[in-house]
C-alpha cells in the first residue's frame, strides 16, 4: 500500500494495475477536493466512514449536491465534474480505471489549478 499525502488529507492506494486502481481517500472535515473531472478516466465511490457532500453534474450540466453516508455509492462517469467536501472526518474507498494523472481541475481551495 503506498500512501499520498493531500492537502485535504490524503489517499492509500491498495491496487494498482495497468487495467483498474483501488484507493481509500480520507477526507478531514471541512477540507474538499478540486472541481475536477476526468476525459476517460471512470470511477465508483463508497463511503465507509463518515459523511460527505458530493457535487456531480447531471445529464443537463448542473452540479447537485449528494449527501453521502456509510454505505452510499456513487457511479462517477467520464467528463462530469465532481467535487467531494468531508462534512465529518470521513473514509471513502474509490475504484476506477487506470488513469491516476487524468485529471482537469477547475476550481480549487489549494492553488493547484494551472493559471
Amino acid at each position: 500500500m503506498r500512501r499520498v499525502e493531500k492537502p485535504w488529507g490524503h489517499e492509500e492506494i491498495w491496487a494498482e494495475t495497468p487495467d483498474y486502481l483501488g484507493k481509500v481517500l480520507v477526507i478531514l472535515a471541512g477540507r474538499r477536493l478540486s472541481l475536477q473531472h476526468h476525459e476517460v478516466k471512470e470511477e465508483t465511490i463508497r463511503v465507509t466512514q463518515g459523511e460527505m457532500l458530493l457535487d456531480l453534474e447531471d445529464d443537463a450540466g448542473a452540479l447537485v449536491a449528494h449527501h453521502l453516508r456509510p454505505g452510499d455509492v456513487r457511479h462517477i462517469p467520464p467528463r462530469r465534474k465532481h467535487r467531494m467536501t468531508g462534512i465529518t472526518d470521513c473514509e471513502v474507498y474509490e475504484v476506477s480505471t487506470a488513469h491516476p494523472d487524468d485529471v482537469v481541475r477547475h476550481s480549487d481551495d489549494y492553488g493547484r489549478v494551472p493559471g
